[in-house]
């Protein structure tokens, strides 16, 4: 691969510590779907080895033949201490939470408790594109609300979208990508109060999906939705999976404010029980032990924005890039570059790099690309050249 070297291992930085053979070896989505000569900065996974803590829980649970049913409460309970230490929370009570396969899913399921076949689910885009395929497939119908022009939630928009969603007298759900995928942006505290303010008006649910909440840069701080006034009768869905990059060792939390402690107590036997056990085990060693190793991923994650800015800056002036304060996701403008709706299409076919289409993530997205800021800064380096060569 032209411009990439092989790098030694780094003792702290985790996305400093894979080589591009070894990468090209995993059999993973974000390695498999492209021929090898494409760099691939796409889909949710990172370029990392296994947090120390969680590649122990697992070995140690295959030594033992623990690869049976999940049971027990020691996830939640990982979870709760997590919030308490890392986001001041101490309102995660584990009678409130059941276990589900994985976000997406929980979502799904928690939609089914609040609303009924045909009714509305409104979503804030461009948002994260499962958000649109498994509300349709749950038979629900998207309402969006568009970000601001600064990419925030915009408060008028979002009591327009309630009201529409609601007509009729139909229940109605909101679903919240908090942080936002793909703009990182955090929500405030007065932002999220905002919100269930506005659906306590409407009689709207929320559901929050807070699955990038552990990856939040210093200095930024992620408010869980169930933590602001008014939200007590919400639903959100948190896990490790992006935080520790565990999207292979399924397992994620439904977590029920107090007054919808009822609603989560619904969620079938059958579902908690199809979470995998060894991704049971893999999220509750993150939480409990993997402190220090994000630590040291998110000091990498803030090098690589830096780095990202720079370059576009230096090679790509005309795409605009604003980088968040959460995921590790990157949302470009490249509208200027006069590319048309999809310019991932040009990117993977004149300059081989994988991205993900904007035009996927709902209005708002034509134009835009989002990128993986998860791998080595020297991969990162080589997919801006190669950007820059195709527009060339």
């Amino acid at each position: 691969m032209s411009g990439v070297r092989n790098r030694p291992r780094d003792a702290v930085n985790p996305l400093r510590q894979l080589t591009i053979d070894q990468l090209r070896q995993r059999t993973s989505l974000k390695w498999r779907e492209y021929p090898a000569d494409v760099l691939p900065l796409w889909v949710a996974e990172m370029d990392v080895p296994l947090a120390e803590p969680v590649a122990r829980a697992i070995t140690d649970a295959v030594a033992r033949g623990d690869t049976g049913y999940t049971a027990g409460t020691a996830y939640p309970q990982a979870l709760a201490e997590f919030a308490r230490r890392r986001w001041g929370w101490d309102g995660l009570a584990v009678e409130r939470t059941a276990l589900v396969p994985d976000v997406m899913h929980g979502v799904v399921e928690a939609l089914g408790m609040v609303t009924e076949p045909g009714d509305a689910v409104v979503v804030n885009c461009p948002v994260y594109p499962p958000f649109y395929e498994f509300v349709a497939h749950a038979g629900r119908r998207i309402v969006e609300a568009p970000l601001g022009g600064d990419l925030r939630i915009d408060l008028g928009a979002l009591a327009d979208a309630f009201q529409q969603a609601r007509a009729g007298g139909r229940p109605a759900a909101y679903l919240l990508c908090s942080p936002h995928n793909p703009t990182g942006v955090v929500h405030t505290a007065d932002e999220l109060a905002a919100v269930a303010h506005l659906a306590a008006r409407h009689g709207v649910r929320v559901v929050a999906d807070e699955i990038h909440a552990p990856v939040v840069l210093g200095g930024a701080r992620f408010v869980p939705y169930l933590s602001v006034p008014g939200a007590e009768n919400g639903l959100s869905l948190m896990s490790a999976s992006k935080g520790w990059n565990l999207a292979g060792l399924r397992g994620a939390l439904l977590i029920a404010g107090p007054a919808a402690a009822a609603d989560v107590a619904r969620v079938p036997f059958g579902t908690s029980v199809s979470t995998s056990h060894l991704g049971v085990i893999a999220h509750t060693a993150a939480f409990r032990d993997g402190g220090e190793w994000l630590d040291a991923l998110l000091a990498g994650l803030d090098d690589n924005r830096r780095l990202l800015a720079a370059l576009l800056a230096e090679h790509l002036p005309a795409i605009r890039y604003d980088p968040g304060q959460a995921t590790y996701l990157a949302w470009l403008d490249c509208r200027a570059l006069g590319l048309g709706d999809d310019p991932a299409a040009v990117f993977l076919d004149r300059g081989r790099v994988a991205l993900n289409s904007g035009t996927t993530f709902g209005t708002g997205g034509d134009g835009h690309v989002r990128l993986n800021l998860a791998t080595a800064p020297e991969l990162i380096t080589e997919a801006v050249r190669r950007m820059a060569l195709a527009v060339a």
